[in-house]
């Protein structure tokens, strides 16, 4: 019996490998070893490799009738981020199927795809057919974190198992978007890079209730407030600007590269899928600073979560030095650069091509992620890495406030669709 495709993601759910960060972790073991034997079972023999205890990735390679095509790269994360069941109208981890969805932490980030991974290769055992190319597997730990049990690890340590591959598809790409009946499919074909910074004011330590000139309290929150306030300029990327072009033909919408605020307005609701990639972004989430209310610290901190765009980097610390007060230094907590695929190749056109072969009204476009995924390392191996997890989802589904969010699902019939197109891409 065939695999069912929203089952096999419910008992991905039931795994609890919630991920706090810093190596504060569940652990993937048990889902590891759940998808290995799936795997098996559809005649795909894994590998399990440990960097540190439960911290488990799986590894296969399904192999091709045509060694001569480049390998694809199927890539997935088992862990998920912290739930707080009392936040939540279900438990998070109970992996109910009802009312047409799959629920719980973890339904679109990203079991779903890994779920839809597993019955494509069932669905390939149980009719006896097999991909041209080589068809390269992994489903790996800490994505939710830096990715130093996953990810990168296995770039840096198992570098040689990803021989071949050219290109790879993973999570935030190719779900619909309904814009007044238009559906548009983004696929990811970009992400802005992580730039985590601490900010470190010094100064006099004193008391309170004296005239302190040198206040590390007041230097810090000051920088804040101009990186706070500071309007990054606006860099098109190609991603960013075929985006644009593409969702305006779409659309109907006058797109004018020389006024990209003006162009977001008149996409409308569009415009939620581009507006944070046409910048870079230097956002205060932390700060820190003394141990008594009648004592003035000698030293103050904050963390930014900075994103940066291709081509900015040095642009962006610049402009961050140039807001800084005097006594205030920056140090990277994360620097992972901005990586950027190309969009017209064979791959991103193989991809339109499954989406439309299964949904006719699919427009599909490059997309950049705000955020970041697995793809910046992987990239690291000379790999395109492409954010490819189909969905077809209902009109009004707020796909995006799912992943991280309260009450996180996926519908079936999303799904389903995934399989068929995930089965068309991964099969030409």
């Amino acid at each position: 019996m065939a695999l069912d495709v929203a089952q096999v993601c419910a008992q991905l759910i039931r795994f609890d490998t919630t991920n706090r960060g810093g190596g504060d972790s569940a652990g993937e073991r048990e889902a590891a070893e759940h998808v290995a034997a799936l795997l098996q079972d559809s005649g795909v023999q894994p590998t399990l490799l440990e960097p540190a205890p439960r911290r488990t990735n799986v590894l296969a390679r399904v192999h091709g009738t045509d060694p001569s095509l480049p390998a694809v790269l199927v890539q997935c994360h088992l862990d998920v981020v912290p739930a707080d069941p009392a936040e939540w109208s279900f438990d998070p981890f109970a992996g109910e199927v009802r009312d047409g969805f799959v629920h719980g932490r973890g339904a679109v980030d990203m079991k779903d795809m890994a779920a839809m991974t597993l019955a494509v290769l069932d669905r390939w055992h149980t009719e006896g057919r097999r991909p041209r190319r080589d068809v390269v597997l992994a489903f790996v730990a800490d994505e939710e974190d830096q990715g130093a049990y996953g990810a990168h690890w296995l770039v840096e340590h198992h570098a040689a198992h990803f021989a071949g591959v050219q290109a790879a598809i993973s999570e935030s790409g190719a779900f619909s978007y309904d814009v007044g009946g238009v559906r548009l499919y983004p696929v990811g074909t970009a992400e802005r890079g992580t730039s985590h910074m601490k900010l470190t004011a010094t100064g006099r330590a004193g008391h309170g209730s004296r005239r302190n000139d040198e206040n590390a309290v007041t230097a810090l929150v000051t920088s804040l407030a101009r990186i706070a306030a500071f309007r990054h300029p606006v860099r098109l990327t190609p991603t960013v600007e075929a985006f644009l072009v593409g969702v305006g033909k779409a659309l109907g919408v006058e797109v004018d590269l020389d006024d990209v605020d003006g162009t977001l307005t008149r996409l409308g609701p569009a415009a939620k899928l581009v507006e944070n990639t046409v910048r870079c972004s230097t956002t205060p989430t932390m700060l820190s600073a003394g141990y008594k209310v009648n004592v003035i610290p000698g030293t103050a901190t904050a963390q930014l979560d900075v994103r940066t765009l291709p081509g900015t980097v040095d642009e962006l610390v610049a402009d961050i030095d140039a807001l800084l007060s005097p006594g205030v230094t920056r140090e990277f907590l994360e620097h992972q650069p901005p990586v950027e695929a190309p969009v017209d190749t064979p791959w991103f056109t193989a991809m339109a091509d499954a989406l439309r072969d299964e949904d006719p009204a699919a427009h599909v476009v490059p997309y950049c992620l705000g955020g970041g995924t697995d793809a910046k390392a992987f990239s690291q191996l000379g790999i395109h890495c492409y954010g490819f997890s189909p969905l077809r989802l209902p009109a009004g589904f707020d796909y995006r406030a799912m992943a991280h969010g309260v009450d996180e699902r996926v519908p079936v019939s999303g799904l389903e669709f995934g399989v068929r197109v995930l089965d068309r891409f991964l099969s030409r």
